[in-house]
């Protein structure tokens, strides 16, 4: 069952609530504007579903998660302006057609653990956070009661990158290539410092491979935070990623905890060439059905980092 943990599809009444907005994020036809980005020219078929559902037939994938565009900061407005925003794009995602699925996103102006809730015993297959609620202990901390739902209910969270800061003179591939990673990279320590303790049955997937994080891990041992041990409920993503930096982090956290994710469709699929096929295997269909489903028995008593060949 191949799955794509990370796509985006904007319902058609989730478009039209983006239009009739006139601040931050907007759209003005089929222009988008959002805060810390230059204004980007949005491809129609991109949300078309039906053409969607085609490319993810030629992806060849049974499952494909939809997840709310973080950067947006739709999570962070006003409830008054959030929820429905929010509805529609939860409506429409759950009514998609298969291979689609989707990830729950929350009003962080407002949380509501009751409402992320509903979102997940309607169908959502587990909840998505911008990493900017969660880069250090106060963040982990004010996100507890909703984390608490997925434990309780047995769905993992999703960490995606957040809105970028404005920025003035800067290429158009900045914020993906630094603020987006930077909040990556923070959030994934932060969870490792303050998050695993308060939640040490949560299982997370963190996009964009945690910006790479785990490949600091001689510098954390070199500078006190100790060498620890695999956390085989924790789960990298790879979108806009390829071979050279998922073999990076196979060597670093083993081929048991990297997930197949596109970020269709702001970036194309990639499945790196990382040998057997029984790897491949793994990242499209072993690891994401024990991200979404549970974990793995003969993983309970973890290995040290960068043990894996």
């Amino acid at each position: 069952m191949p799955i794509d943990v990370h796509q985006h599809i904007w319902p058609p009444a989730f478009i039209e609530l983006l239009r009739a907005r006139t601040t931050s994020p907007y759209l003005d036809g089929w222009t988008l504007h959002m805060t810390g980005e230059p204004p980007f020219v949005i491809d129609p078929a991109d949300h078309d579903i039906a053409a969607r559902v085609r490319l993810a037939a030629t992806d060849g994938l049974d499952l494909a998660l939809v997840s709310l565009s973080s950067p947006l900061g739709i999570e962070y407005l006003p409830p008054a302006e959030a929820t429905p925003l929010l509805t529609a794009f939860h409506d429409g995602a759950l009514a998609l057609p298969a291979p689609f699925g989707v990830w729950a996103s929350p009003c962080l102006s407002g949380p509501d653990p009751e409402a992320v809730e509903r979102e997940l015993r309607r169908g959502c297959a587990g909840l998505q956070l911008p990493a900017t609620a969660l880069l250090d202990a106060a963040g982990w901390n004010e996100c507890a009661p909703l984390l608490d739902v997925l434990t309780r209910l047995g769905k993992p969270l999703f960490v995606h990158p957040g809105a970028a800061p404005a920025a003035q003179d800067t290429p158009p591939w900045w914020p993906a290539l630094v603020p987006y990673l930077q909040q990556m990279h923070a959030s994934w320590f932060a969870f490792r410092a303050f998050g695993r303790a308060r939640h040490p049955q949560l299982r997370v997937c963190f996009a964009a491979l945690a910006g790479l994080a785990p490949l600091h891990g001689e510098r954390l041992a070199a500078r006190g935070g100790g060498r620890g041990e695999i956390d085989f409920d924790v789960f990298y993503e790879t979108s806009s990623y390829g071979t050279r930096a998922v073999d990076a982090l196979v060597r670093a956290a083993g081929i048991d905890v990297i997930v197949s994710g596109s970020d269709r469709p702001y970036a194309t699929p990639v499945i790196p060439d990382i040998g057997a096929d029984a790897a491949v295997h793994a990242l499209r269909t072993t690891n994401p059905a024990r991200l979404l489903h549970g974990p793995h028995p003969s993983h309970a008593g973890g290995q040290p980092e960068g043990s894996h060949p």
